[in-house]
């Protein structure tokens, strides 16, 4: 079968869009950062950067991340960037269909059987119900419905809600009317990151005849406490292999690389994640509930009763490796190219 570009409207928009949101005091900060860590002349970086952003669909942060600047060309190009990632979800992903996955509470009400946890919809219900369920659960995650990144998601404790009239219209004015049962996960993480549930990605595809592939799968680890493992919140992750284990390091924004967890000390570099096999089968599985989304980013939590899933992503973004963290100079883009035909 012959290959196909990515369509032209879609990288031209992008081009548009990113030009529009040039900042480019902030672009020189990142390149002088570059520079220094790598021992290049920041002038040339920061050109290097507006060229690969422009007509390689580089953004600046994947630029920083995947230490572009020690790389050479031939290398750059097997890398998976985020770019190139939202024109593949835009393609394979109908457009009717992407609200199943965008908004938390319809994703949860087509997916339900997945969770493994209760949750509930604070606008259509009563301050009693809304007590009875926090209440019997302890613990609770609200949620706005339409977020991502894990921004729009707090942490709610029983035992310190005094006014439930009042949490009501709290929650209400933060716009989180979604609420979900605590996740306990496996002692395997909890030994890890103890204070944040620490979600699996797995990237899937799921092609023509129907069969799903693997394309990307990735350990996520909370710093610190709160509600988001994600890295805007502090968060890291490291490459796995197809046997759960990790590829090496991990690591997050601002160039910060683990080979151990900064809260506990555990070793990044050793983690294997339990129930891997399990974690690969439910995400093939849920992969065939809504077809028309056919490239998806699955956050799992693997708990102690197995693995269940916290969301799906039509926009999966990219994970891809860190050269100075691992050692290794290439990525994962002739995966994706010998799978979705671009």
């Amino acid at each position: 079968m012959a290959r196909t570009s990515l369509s032209l409207r879609s990288r031209l928009d992008y081009f548009g869009e990113r030009f529009r949101a040039l900042d480019l005091p902030s672009v020189w900060r990142r390149a002088k950062e570059v520079g220094k860590q790598h021992h290049k002349w920041a002038p040339a970086v920061f050109t290097d950067m507006l060229w690969y952003a422009g007509f390689r669909d580089t953004g600046f942060q994947d630029y920083v991340d995947w230490d572009f600047a020690i790389l050479t060309r031939a290398e750059r190009a097997t890398y998976m960037t985020n770019a190139i990632s939202n024109h593949l979800a835009l393609r394979y992903d109908a457009a009717d269909f992407r609200g199943r996955f965008e908004n938390k509470i319809e994703f949860n009400r087509v997916f339900d059987t997945y969770l493994g946890r209760e949750w509930f919809e604070v606008e259509p219900t009563t301050v009693d119900e809304l007590r009875e369920f926090v209440t019997r659960k302890g613990v609770v995650i609200g949620k706005v419905p339409v977020s991502n990144s894990g921004y729009g998601v707090s942490r709610y404790e029983a035992a310190e809600i005094q006014d439930w009239a009042a949490f009501r219209a709290e929650l209400l004015e933060k716009g989180q009317t979604l609420l979900e049962e605590y996740i306990v996960q496996h002692p395997a993480l909890i030994e890890v990151s103890p204070d944040i549930v620490n979600t699996t990605r797995v990237t899937t595809f799921r092609d023509d005849a129907g069969a799903v592939h693997l394309l990307s799968f990735a350990q996520k680890f909370g710093v610190g406490k709160g509600a988001s493992d994600q890295q805007a919140f502090g968060g890291f992750f490291t490459l796995l292999d197809e046997n759960g284990h990790s590829k090496g390091p991990g690591y997050g924004s601002h160039q910060h690389v683990y080979a151990d967890h900064p809260g506990t000390g555990k070793s990044i570099v050793d983690f294997t994640l339990p129930m891997t096999d399990a974690v690969l089968a439910l995400a093939t599985e849920v992969s065939g509930v809504v077809p028309e989304i056919r490239y998806i980013g699955w956050d799992v939590v693997v708990t102690p009763n197995g693995p269940i899933i916290v969301e799906g992503n039509w926009m999966p973004g990219a994970y891809e490796n860190k050269p100075s963290a691992t050692g290794i100079r290439t990525g994962s883009l002739p995966r994706f190219r010998e799978l979705m035909d671009f």
